[in-house]
């Protein structure tokens, strides 16, 4: 079914359109998924205001299911506030309060406040309105063309989830999202051995095609993107690793910017969310004997893996 001509609408497969985001789907926008049936539902509100406007005026969007929490999924939420509203059973109440979903992300009231002003700003960000409902793991949305099922996919975020379409094979991996950048764990919430664990338990699943929040669907088998996704956290552990040497406080390595390479839009927000890229590598490191904590300094003992 075609609905209009309009180039950022692509069709996955039957009765499934990913709407193209901004920034070919990146950050601070995420790629959009329709289902389209008995009704129709849309999968995260962060392709832009008048695509899904366009949309909606078009075939009516009955539910708006979110994904997670963060901001570039949430996106223009507001325009779709009529319709029902779908949240995870895993989602705080912090996603009603901007300045309570900054210090969920990034640590303390006063970054929390930085977040809202700064992040909530740039996007426009709306707080969200009490759900309709609420999902959790293994619910089915059944609307007769398809039926989408919910993956709880935790260690990104504590209330991420993942979607596979069980008529088409079609395996929706939100923020498992194959950039160049890796996994994103930056969040207190996020985890290394968890987000590893997701990954290797979504990537059993008979799909038949691959479609991330950030980057174009991917047809057939799609094991070495997630391969190359897994070994992009041992990539990021030896740049933390890299920069430790004969031992430097956590402020150092974090100031260093072995992950991000001081490009974050925001230094501010760059300081906090490497604090957790970086301190999640490090118990990695302490677990694998790699180095010490010696007071406030990590110690390396033996020399970094490209030496």
């Amino acid at each position: 079914m075609k609905f209009f001509d309009d180039e950022r609408v692509k069709e996955i497969a039957s009765n499934i359109y990913l709407l193209e985001a901004p920034r070919k789907g990146q950050f601070p926008y995420c790629h959009g998924f329709l289902f389209v049936g008995d009704r129709n539902i849309l999968i995260d509100a962060g392709a832009g205001e008048d695509l899904i406007i366009s949309i909606d005026r078009k075939i009516g969007i009955d539910t708006l299911i979110i994904s997670h929490s963060h901001p570039d999924h949430l996106g223009t939420w507001h325009i779709l506030s009529h319709r029902e509203l779908l949240l995870p059973k895993e989602m705080p109440d912090s996603v009603h309060n901007l300045a309570s979903l900054g210090e969920r992300f990034v640590g303390s009231k006063a970054r929390g406040l930085y977040w809202a002003d700064t992040i909530g700003t740039l996007l426009k960000l709306q707080p969200l309105r009490k759900p309709d409902g609420r999902y959790s793991n293994g619910d089915i949305f059944d609307i007769g063309s398809v039926r989408i099922e919910a993956i709880h996919n935790p260690g990104h975020l504590d209330d991420h989830y993942c979607f596979f379409e069980h008529v088409t094979g079609t395996l929706i991996t939100i923020d498992i999202d194959f950039t160049s950048f890796g996994p994103w764990y930056g969040n207190p919430e996020g985890r290394i051995k968890l987000f590893k664990d997701s990954i290797r338990e979504i990537m059993k699943l008979p799909y038949k095609r691959v479609c991330s929040s950030h980057k174009f669907p991917h047809e057939g088998d799609a094991t070495s993107l997630f391969n190359d996704f897994l070994a992009a956290f041992d990539r990021q552990k030896e740049e933390v690793y890299s920069v430790i040497g004969t031992g430097k406080t956590l402020h150092d390595i974090i100031r260093s910017s072995p992950i991000y390479k001081n490009k974050f839009l925001d230094p501010f927000l760059q300081y906090a969310f490497e604090e957790n890229l970086v301190h999640e590598n490090l118990l990695i490191l302490i677990e694998e004997g790699r180095i010490i904590k010696d007071g406030d300094l990590y110690v390396s003992l033996a020399p970094a893996a490209s030496e």
